[in-house]
């Protein structure tokens, strides 16, 4: 089996092709091409696949010819990955399944847009948030697709990521993303808790969660710079409500997973 390995400010993915939609794509397997001592490793997994051979989103294939299939790296399918998603098209062109600078791309969140810029960033139509959901006390809710709760705190360094999320995410109906955010010299500045995944070195979706609350909060514009552990997003909240996202989208390799690897992990 082909794969791809790519990240979006360090937070990293394997890109399965699965042309024909025969991928047998179980949590099992999913782990274990996630694993970073046994496997490929990454956050994640992306499969391509074209979206009129996927049920569930077969409807959108008249606006866009490929699905996004995210899975986070326990195997469970998720709605959106603002890192991935630009990954993802940056493959797609790389890879000759699309041209030109602006692509549609079918997501369980509905169709994105997404536009490679001549500088190498590429920049998300992200939608709508949305904040009506569960939230600790002194948490922010946003959905960008996906469920996000953020605090606010002085600073991101001390910030109990790896202490409070898996609690917090343990104790949401389905599971949450939890985000720590800090005014920062450069606009804000983030951690994440990604759901079934742990804290990684980045979070699209997250960031577009954390300038959301920010912005309503008073503590920054309705466009702003994100520091990440892994790099530097930019989000823009625009008058008509829509959310942008901006960054850079790496592939580092293609490789070939081996058949016996597979039929031990499949």
């Amino acid at each position: 089996m082909r794969f791809t390995k790519g990240h979006g400010t360090a937070n990293d993915f394997v890109l399965l092709p699965d042309p024909d939609a025969s991928l047998a794509l179980t949590d099992a397997l999913v782990a274990a091409v996630c694993d970073r001592r046994r496997g490929v490793g990454g956050d994640g997994v992306l499969r391509v696949v074209p979206t009129a051979l996927v049920p569930e989103v077969a409807a959108q294939a008249r606006e866009a010819e490929w699905f996004m299939d995210y899975r986070n790296a326990d195997g469970g399918a998720v709605e959106m990955c603002g890192n991935g998603v630009r990954v993802f098209a940056r493959y797609l062109v790389a890879h000759g399944l699309a041209s030109g600078d602006a692509l549609a791309i079918a997501t369980r969140d509905g169709v994105k847009h997404v536009r490679l810029n001549d500088d190498g960033t590429v920049t998300v139509d992200m939608g709508t948030p949305a904040f009506e959901g569960p939230a600790p006390e002194g948490a922010t809710f946003v959905s960008m697709g996906n469920p996000h709760v953020v605090f606010f705190v002085p600073s991101v360094d001390a910030a109990p990521v790896a202490t409070r999320g898996p609690d917090i995410e343990a104790a949401t109906p389905g599971g949450t993303n939890v985000e720590y955010a800090a005014v920062s010299p450069r606009g804000l500045a983030m951690r994440v808790w990604e759901r079934g995944v742990g804290e990684t070195m980045s979070c699209g979706t997250g960031a577009c969660a954390v300038a959301v609350a920010a912005s309503l909060r008073g503590l920054s514009g309705r466009a702003v710079d994100v520091t990440v552990p892994g790099g530097l997003l930019g989000v823009e909240w625009r008058a008509d409500d829509r959310v942008y996202l901006t960054g850079p989208a790496v592939l580092v390799a293609d490789g070939t997973l081996s058949g016996a690897w597979l039929d031990a992990n499949a």
